[in-house]
């Protein structure tokens, strides 16, 4: 089933564990931060769902065509899932300080939004260890189908 490299089943792999992860936060932040609003949950579910699509559509590219380096799974897909949480809490910085504070008290060591950038990096390389375990990776994930 999964012998053939194929772009659609990094995809598939990638969507499946993003939304895994997914509907672990949605069904966990009510739990830990009862203030959490049913956008914030929604939008968290569908979010990891994203994320591991784009990491299952990256796996195409296993070579930097500028520096000339090879990008091997392990780098580029936490680096994508690390980036993309980045974005996330860049844009969500006050709604997450205040679920830090809320949930572990204002004199939590780790108050910084920004350990959602090292959640995604984790979260991105479990993605893409799946999807090119499952789904290979580099030019052949794109190859014309059989006619």
């Amino acid at each position: 089933m999964f012998n053939n490299p194929s772009l659609a089943t990094r995809i598939a792999i990638g969507k499946l564990i993003g939304l895994i992860f997914g509907l672990i936060g949605f069904f966990l932040l009510p739990v830990l931060w009862p203030e959490s609003g049913a956008l914030l949950r929604w939008g968290v579910l569908f979010w990891y769902i994203t994320v591991g699509a784009i990491i299952g559509v990256y796996g195409v590219l296993n070579w930097h065509p500028v520096l000339k380096l090879p990008l091997p799974w392990w780098f580029r897909a936490p680096l994508i899932g690390g980036w993309m949480n980045f974005v996330l809490t860049f844009f969500a910085y006050d709604s997450f300080q205040k679920m830090i504070i809320d949930v572990f008290g204002p004199d939590f060591l780790f108050q910084s939004p920004f350990w959602f950038v090292l959640e995604g990096a984790i979260i991105g390389l479990i993605m893409g260890y799946f999807a090119t375990r499952f789904g290979g990776e580099g030019k052949e994930t794109v190859a014309e189908a059989p006619r």
